[in-house]
């Protein structure tokens, strides 16, 4: 392998436990192309570990191990394998499920989503998506899928200045597969769907909301109708909002292959639904508000603009609640932490005039593991609040 020296701070970042050296924290590339598993040394020569090499990428180096080691087709096949058993082991009530998750697994820049008999891959980095044949070689050898899924359609392979695409690259998938989560029946489309066909991280958010909601419940970007159709078996009736036309479909599609009755889907924008809910002499009340939006903020400057947004949609929620009421407040951006979510939605119940005490804390599903030196495996935060 070709040899890259790292700066003293690049080094120090992976002994902190950290698996990203910067393009700015390396010292000599030493013609490393692009994709390559290069070995790292430090500014004294000594090895830190070996890493997949980005020649466009601010994040030039993503470690892979932290020896000098050979990655290859059985380097690839253990990792996997480990990633299997780890599902295996913690797992349980679906057959839908993430199955590797980048860092979380060792394995940077990978994705590969299980729906039933299906795969669903995502190589978002030079150095995975140049293995891509082995990787897939691998998981056909270890899970004998009907379909495996390329879904390389997501904007961050840009940066890496790979190619966006989307293709069955191996077997055969249907429009929709029918899987099953929490009891529960679920139209995935992995070749179009969001994301990887559906959101799975909020998996074992589901049922914790639903035990503790109640009355008339009200979704907010509801979705494929993941917290939806969690909610109608504990409460009387659900309201379930969304924008998106192609969401709503889904939605309701999967509302009917459960025969669950007592869900209204309406298209409409939630900020100016909840507005408007909010206002006259006779305002609409909940006993349970959810509120899943999409990430305010995907960059670090961006974050006060999120505080803004988050602090606005969970105030109009909170004046729709009863009292006893039930608010679960989630958020999937990476840079807006628990603290700074608590602090917000705290100020929202100070202008709502809104005493809140909360209930639970929790985050993504346990198929999404969080490293704890790696702060960027930890995205999704979820509460849910008694509103007194």
């Amino acid at each position: 392998m070709i040899t890259v020296r790292v700066t003293r701070k690049g080094a120090d970042r992976v002994l902190s436990g950290h698996p990203w050296i910067f393009s700015s924290d390396v010292a000599d590339r030493n013609c490393a192309q692009p994709g390559a598993p290069v070995r790292v040394v430090d500014p004294k020569d000594r090895v830190i570990g070996t890493a997949h090499f980005s020649d466009s990428s601010q994040i030039t180096l993503r470690m892979l191990s932290g020896q000098a080691e050979t990655i290859d087709r059985v380097w690839f096949r253990k990792r996997l394998e480990a990633a299997i058993e780890y599902r295996r082991r913690f797992v349980t009530g679906t057959n839908a499920y993430r199955l590797v998750y980048s860092e979380a697994d060792q394995l940077p820049g990978l994705i590969v989503d299980r729906y039933g008999d299906y795969l669903v891959v995502q190589t978002l980095n030079q150095g995975m998506d140049r293995a891509k044949a082995e990787i897939i070689e691998c998981l056909s050898d270890l899970l004998r899928p009907a379909a495996i899924v390329l879904r390389n359609d997501v904007p961050v392979r840009t940066k890496e200045n790979l190619p966006l695409e989307s293709a069955v690259i191996s077997g055969s998938a249907p429009d929709q597969v029918l899987v099953e989560m929490n009891g529960l029946k679920w139209h995935v489309d992995v070749l179009h769907g969001q994301k990887t066909g559906i959101f799975l991280d909020q998996r074992e958010n589901y049922p914790a909301a639903a035990a503790a909601a109640r009355g008339r419940a009200l979704d907010c970007f509801t979705f494929a109708g993941g917290f939806a159709l969690h909610l109608a078996k504990t409460c009387d009736s659900v309201v379930a909002i969304d924008s998106s036309t192609d969401s709503l479909a889904l939605a309701r599609r999967n509302a009917d292959v459960n025969g669950v009755p007592n869900v209204e889907f309406r298209q409409e924008d939630v900020f100016e639904a909840l507005t408007r809910y909010s206002r006259g002499g006779h305002p609409a009340e909940f006993d349970t508000v959810v509120l899943d939006p999409p990430a305010f903020t995907k960059t670090r400057s961006a974050i006060e603009g999120a505080a803004r947004g988050y602090r606005d949609i969970n105030q109009r929620a909170l004046r729709l609640l009863r009292p006893g009421g039930i608010l679960v407040t989630c958020s999937c951006s990476h840079h807006f932490t628990e603290a700074m979510l608590l602090e917000t939605v705290a100020s929202a119940a100070l202008d709502a005039h809104r005493t809140v005490r909360v209930i639970e804390r929790r985050t993504q599903a346990q198929d999404h593991p969080i490293l704890l030196t790696v702060p960027e495996t930890h995205y999704l935060k979820c509460l849910i609040l008694h509103v007194l």
